[in-house]
């Protein structure tokens, strides 16, 4: 589950002209957020983390008028807040401008707050929560092949997670789709493991929550929040 061409300073404000006219705008260019009308401004929220990586990745991005639009740096007094702590401005060759602070896993669990001021001090305050998931009991070392039953532990009675199982031939199709997940148990029938070859399978959960921002701009934005773990196991026939 699970990215600028920096643009010198003579570029900007002919970029930001650019983007508010007839001029598509990729999403690796950068501007600067006293260029543009603060309510045009879309708030792009990442949050990944994965089982076995120490850190959650909390990636924020600002773009001119919608999620494809030029990335932004925020001008003082604008700023944007993570739990209270002020995240400082870096970029990327792929990505453009961005803010991003890396949390330990092990206490992220729980809500969290994003808080961005605009130029004119008005704040925009986003929450979410971050619940991780387990497996339990763990995958055994060889599953025979037939149906399988995987059961994962703190998730919604009826919830939703990507499912990956890939195995080491180019010649089948692996497995990528979201699936249902009913009172914790996710089912891999027995048609659907078909299409892969016996021996040594990857298997991979994730948990994506995509939304949108609950308090924006009149341009809006959107969160995305995964979560993903992985195994390995042997298929037999």
């Amino acid at each position: 589950m699970n990215h600028s061409k920096i643009c010198v300073p003579l570029l900007i404000s002919f970029l930001v002209i650019s983007c508010t006219g007839h001029f598509n705008c990729s999403s690796n260019e950068i501007g600067n957020s006293k260029d543009v009308n603060p309510d045009a401004v879309f708030f792009d929220y990442y949050i990944r983390a994965e089982e076995g990586k120490d850190e959650v990745i909390v990636k924020l991005q600002y773009r001119l008028g919608g999620p494809n639009g030029t990335t932004l740096i925020l001008d003082e007094p604008s700023k944007v807040e993570f739990d209270g702590e002020k995240l400082m401005l870096d970029s990327a060759k792929l990505t453009g401008a961005y803010y991003e602070v890396l949390k330990p896993l092990s206490t992220f669990s729980g809500n969290h707050t994003i808080i961005f001021s605009d130029l004119n001090n008005k704040q925009y305050k986003e929450e979410f929560e971050f619940v991780p998931f387990i497996i339990e009991p763990d995958v055994p070392a060889s599953l025979t092949r037939g149906g399988l039953v995987f059961d994962l532990k703190g998730l919604d009675t009826i919830d939703y997670v990507r499912v990956v199982l890939t195995d080491t031939s180019f010649n089948s199709e692996d497995i990528n789709e979201i699936d249902t997940v009913r009172n914790g148990g996710v089912v891999i029938s027995a048609k659907r493991l078909a299409a892969l070859k016996s021996g040594p399978i990857n298997l991979e959960f994730y948990k994506e929550i995509e939304k949108p921002v609950e308090n924006g701009t009149r341009k809006g934005g959107k969160i995305f929040i995964t979560y993903g773990l992985k195994r390995e196991f042997e298929l037999k026939d």
